[in-house]
């Protein structure tokens, strides 16, 4: 009994750890509805928006909630226009067109809808993000994705990309109220597909992945 009882206690504490450890790395909601708030006043021109691997034929719970959140963004003013970004990484799908693809059956107008697929990473996706931005004149700049993500990048951002790169991440609350109220959109993902696709795991090995994800393969010629 009392080895039951440890293990119960040790499982517990694991689990509280593991909870601490995770929002230490995501925004809380308070913070998030703050960022909202700052943005609805004070609108960017432009939010990026990173990609996310379209798998089966569908979208996936978190490209679906970035998408949405892009939308809000887009519909409340927070933002003018929309870039997209991702490449096809791990599926033969441009994350980026499959999620332009989405954002427009959703009603954003496509005038302020842009796709940047160079990105296979995280930082990739806002280092690219940005410089496109800049490149089409754009000068209010943020980048809008899910709380965890957005904070995982923001020290990145601001050491890497530029202090002048605002965040908006979800407010999950709100994205959950207009996911109800609207029905998934259907896309010809076709048009979004690559042909003789090869998935990053068998062009880059792991060691060469982690140097992506931290940034460190990025082209820094592109979009100049």
């Amino acid at each position: 009994m009392k080895g039951i009882t440890l293990k119960t206690n040790l499982s517990g504490i694991f689990q509280l750890i593991m909870l601490l450890i995770l929002n230490s790395c995501s925004f809380s909601s308070r913070t998030c509805n703050k960022y909202l708030e700052e943005a609805a006043e004070n609108p960017f021109d432009v939010i990026i928006v990173p990609g996310v691997p379209f798998e089966n034929g569908q979208w996936g719970h978190t490209m679906k909630g970035r998408v949405y959140w892009s939308k809000h963004l887009y519909d409340i003013g927070a933002t003018k226009n929309i870039i997209y970004s991702g490449n096809a990484v791990y599926t033969p799908f441009i994350e980026a067109e499959i999620m332009a693809l989405y954002a427009k059956k959703l009603g954003i107008d496509p005038h302020h809808i842009f796709v940047e697929i160079l990105a296979e990473h995280s930082t990739e996706n806002i280092y690219y993000g940005y410089r496109m931005a800049r490149k089409l004149g754009f000068e209010r700049i943020a980048l809008a994705s899910d709380p965890f993500q957005t904070k995982m990048l923001k020290r990145y951002v601001q050491k890497r990309v530029s202090q002048d790169v605002g965040f908006i991440p979800m407010v999950i609350d709100s994205l959950k109220v207009m996911q109800s109220a609207m029905s998934d959109p259907e896309i010809d993902f076709q048009q979004a597909y690559v042909n003789n696709f090869v998935p990053i795991t068998e062009r880059q090995h792991m060691i060469e992945r982690f140097r992506g994800t931290r940034g460190l393969l990025i082209d820094s010629s592109a979009y100049r």
